[in-house]
């Protein structure tokens, strides 16, 4: 589940589906870009977080690529593209147990909340050779507050 904005909290969903995006990308059309723009891509493209999750060594562009789908599937699933949102408005992040989530910030929290969106459910996937990602974005239901 996403995290709406920076701050965790519990939130609750309603299930229904306000959104869903898919993307594919060609895992060397990403290492293209790392060689070319090196740093400077990574930066625009990624937040701090996402860079180092991404870790170093065999499998980063692969770990890239997925990261970058994700992003164009939450942009999809939240019926805006680029250059609407900007790149870091989206960040993939890993739970503890690698499971990967969304934390909205920027215009796309505000586009979310807008469409009353209150949680975004995202995979991610990947080859040597082809990285995919698919987000839902699902219906905001009521907030509680304390623990569940």
């Amino acid at each position: 589940m996403t995290l709406l904005g920076p701050e965790p909290g519990p939130r609750l969903v309603s299930g229904s589906v306000v959104g869903i995006g898919f993307d594919l990308v060609d895992v060397a059309r990403i290492e293209r870009a790392v060689t070319r723009w090196g740093e400077a891509f990574l930066t625009h493209v990624y937040t701090g977080r996402e860079i180092r999750d991404s870790g170093t060594g065999p499998g980063r562009c692969e770990r890239l690529a997925a990261r970058f789908c994700a992003k164009e599937a939450v942009f999809k699933a939240l019926g805006l593209g680029r250059p609407a949102l900007g790149w870091h408005d989206v960040e993939v992040v890993k739970t503890p147990t690698g499971r990967p989530e969304i934390v909205l910030g920027g215009r796309a929290l505000e586009v979310a909340r807008r469409r009353s969106v209150g949680g975004v459910l995202v995979t991610l996937s990947h080859t040597k050779e082809l990285a995919a990602a698919q987000a839902l974005c699902l219906e905001a239901g009521p907030v509680l507050e304390g623990n569940y």
